[in-house]
């Protein structure tokens, strides 16, 4: 009977201690509790006023451009011309100055006996002729046909057998190269009317006047399909005033004549600048022998 009333002191001892300890746990557990929340209060307005965002009206944001990885291609420059002006040397007065119109040249100086020599000016070429173009002086007279015909089958793009005309190229080549100048009739200047005058006398014998407008109103008037080798090609270089120019025609639409720009020569007719300006087709017959 002791020995029970002892196990229930024991247990009710045992379990009042534990109550006692769990008040006490309980007791320091909520001690900690406010503790802890004391701290967390102390701590939470330093912590707030340091993470606060910015106001937006006080924010300014940076932009940055990072450079492009393409690689450009470097613009091409403009390159300025500057082209120079021939000098042209007049024998008139220069104290009384034309201005001269429509004139095409090319760099060099271009010598006018007179001003208006020059008006509405053909296509220009160098004066100055190469050294293959002279025939040799020691040639036999084969030879020479045969030159004649090789350097004349080139200048109007025709094979050289369509070249018989020796006596014809002969005189052409005599004058070949003069330089024009107006009422001209020597190896120094000549004028177009007086080589298609010389020309014609010495290869055909046909006795021309002297200015082209009264070889123009000598000639009996012909159509382009009748032309041949030895007609008169008649053109306005200057409007529609009077004829002004005259040639002789070879073949394969070439022609014969007194250049103001390169002197006696052989040009095109199908040029722009002969197109504009042919106005008619004349031939003349031969002078009766007496």
């Amino acid at each position: 009977m002791q020995i029970k009333n002892f196990k229930y002191i024991i247990a009710i001892s045992f379990f009042t201690g534990f109550t006692s300890s769990c008040t006490t746990i309980k007791s320091i557990g909520n001690s900690t509790k406010k503790w802890g929340n004391k701290i967390q209060s102390s701590i939470q307005p330093m912590v707030k006023k340091e993470v606060v965002a910015p106001k937006a009206a006080n924010t300014t944001l940076v932009k940055f451009n990072l450079p492009s990885l393409k690689r450009k291609t470097p613009k091409p420059k403009k390159v300025k011309l500057v082209v120079e002006t021939p000098e042209i040397v007049s024998n008139t007065n220069s104290s009384n100055i034309e201005f001269l119109d429509n004139i095409a040249v090319k760099p060099g100086k271009i010598y006018l006996s007179k001003t208006s020599d020059s008006i509405d000016a053909e296509p220009a070429a160098p004066l100055v002729k190469d050294n293959y173009e002279k025939m040799p002086d020691n040639l036999s007279d084969i030879e020479k046909a045969n030159w004649l015909q090789l350097k004349y089958s080139i200048k109007m793009d025709v094979a050289v057998e369509e070249i018989n005309n020796i006596p014809l190229l002969t005189k052409i080549d005599e004058w070949w190269g003069t330089p024009y100048c107006l009422g001209g009739s020597s190896k120094g200047c000549i004028d177009c009317s007086y080589f298609t005058l010389d020309v014609m006398k010495a290869t055909y014998n046909i006795n021309l006047k002297r200015t082209a407008a009264e070889q123009y109103e000598q000639s009996e008037k012909i159509d382009w399909a009748d032309l041949k080798e030895g007609d008169l090609i008649f053109f306005k270089t200057e409007g529609r005033k009077n004829i002004t120019h005259v040639g002789i025609y070879l073949t394969n639409n070439k022609f014969a004549h007194a250049s103001t720009s390169q002197g006696v020569t052989i040009s095109d007719l199908t040029e722009s600048y002969w197109q504009k300006r042919l106005y008619s087709l004349g031939r003349v017959s031969a002078t009766p022998a007496q």
